[in-house]
């Protein structure tokens, strides 16, 4: 007999969540492996530097030796760089063009230098988050049990 509990309309009837299978892999921590993909360290043990150049992904960890060569991080990091630059920028070109009324070319110049410079800070930080979103999510290849090591869980 399980275990069911109407809903508020009092319709439907849900039953409980089926226990794990047997063998079925253990959640990985998304908070912890977003932390360190963020500093662009290795999701897993969170020492190893996970770039080998600005954006170019390592095949795999120098320190626990976790494959990352599985990552399909493709357009994302770039879109998710537009999306947050343009809505921290777009307010602060309102605001000094209300408040002080610069020179069109100094207020552009000025602009696309902030721009630049966010977007270049961003754009690895944003790469190393959606790898670790990858790992702790079992994404494309990072599901294999091999990649499970408990004494890197921390």
């Amino acid at each position: 007999m399980t275990d069911c509990t109407p809903d508020p309309v009092g319709l439907r009837r849900t039953a409980a969540a089926p226990p794990p299978r047997d063998g079925a892999a253990a959640e990985r921590p998304l908070g912890p492996a977003l932390r360190r993909g963020w500093r662009r360290r290795c999701p897993r043990c969170g020492s190893g530097p996970m770039f080998s150049g600005y954006l170019k992904v390592r095949d795999a960890c120098p320190v626990c030796g976790l494959d990352l060569h599985h990552h399909r991080a493709d357009d994302g990091p770039a879109y998710l760089t537009i999306l947050i630059v343009g809505h921290i920028l777009a307010p602060v070109l309102l605001g000094v063009y209300t408040a002080f009324r610069p020179e069109p070319l100094v207020m552009a110049s000025g602009l696309a230098v902030g721009t630049v410079a966010l977007s270049l800070w961003l754009l690895p930080r944003l790469k190393g988050g959606l790898v670790a979103l990858q790992w702790a999510k079992r994404m494309h290849g990072f599901g294999h049990p091999s990649q499970d090591d408990p004494d890197h869980s921390q």
